[in-house]
């Protein structure tokens, strides 16, 4: 295929040695198969700010640090250098994340550097070398629905343990490799403890991962993983071995309204993921 102008740098500087093809397009950001020596890894190619769907990002960005305090100014005043900070910022977020969680040893694709706003990484595979699916796409049995539950909730506690949340996580942007459940996407990463958003956040991503699995699990829709590992974390009592037991009693007449208002955006979102998924049925061969 044509190379891609995003990846033109890469080829020129030898960092990969050839585009395979288009792997999905996203509301952030294109992914491509590429090959370096002997390996396929991907090459994630974030999209300009003015071609994304991905709105409102001010709110995932809050409690975010970055190098200088001139440039977190020029970001509050939104001022250009403001603007081309922030944005560098969102893309570097994702890398950032991939090595910390890969450190501590959360399932992500192995992050193999950033070159020129593209972030190479591992390509996760399935049981045949071929690319994993998405949860979303997989027929589970019952037992399997709950065990990949049981393992994406400690997950998520384990990236609350090093102050992050995925912010936008779906049975979308979970894949199903040979080993199991892999976390993808990142670059809306949310600051638990900065971020004014971040309880509401988590517990949408929970509830979205249990909405999934529960069609195969029913029972799953019935608990609160979310809550009590929040109420945890709140206490200091959390840790990536915590036993979790899905039981929560929330306290009475605190309405929910910034949990209402992720779940209305967290809709919108999700029209825009199949408006591009049949766009993209639609393309030709």
């Amino acid at each position: 295929m044509k190379t891609p102008k995003g990846l033109e740098p890469l080829i020129a500087d030898g960092i990969i040695d050839a585009v395979v093809g288009s792997l999905r397009s996203g509301k952030e950001a294109s992914i491509y198969l590429v090959e370096c020596g002997d390996e396929t890894r991907c090459a994630k190619v974030y999209k300009d700010l003015g071609q994304r769907s991905f709105q409102r990002r001010e709110k995932y960005q809050e409690g975010r640090r970055v190098r200088s305090s001139r440039q977190a100014r020029a970001m509050g005043q939104r001022t250009r250098f403001g603007k081309k900070t922030q944005e560098e910022a969102w893309k570097t977020a994702e890398v950032d994340a991939l090595n910390l969680l890969t450190n501590v040893g959360v399932r992500v694709p192995t992050p193999y550097g950033f070159f020129h706003g593209v972030l190479l990484m591992e390509l996760v595979t399935d049981e045949e070398g071929l690319p994993a699916p998405g949860l979303g796409d997989v027929a589970h049995s019952h037992d399997q629905a709950l065990e990949f539950h049981q393992f994406l909730i400690s997950q998520l506690a384990a990236m609350l343990c090093v102050d992050l949340i995925h912010g936008d996580l779906s049975e979308y942007n979970v894949l199903v490799g040979s080993a199991g459940p892999v976390i993808i996407d990142l670059p809306q990463v949310v600051s638990a403890s900065g971020n004014n958003n971040a309880r509401p956040m988590l517990l949408r991503d929970v509830h979205n991962i249990t909405a999934s699995l529960g069609r195969y699990a029913p029972e799953l829709l019935a608990t609160h993983y979310g809550e009590e590992m929040w109420a945890k974390f709140e206490l200091g009592d959390l840790r990536p071995d915590s036993e979790l037991s899905g039981l929560f009693t929330e306290e009475d007449g605190i309405a929910d309204v910034e949990g209402t208002l992720l779940d209305i955006e967290d809709a919108r979102d999700e029209a825009v993921r199949r408006q591009i998924g049949r766009d993209e049925a639609e393309l030709p061969e």
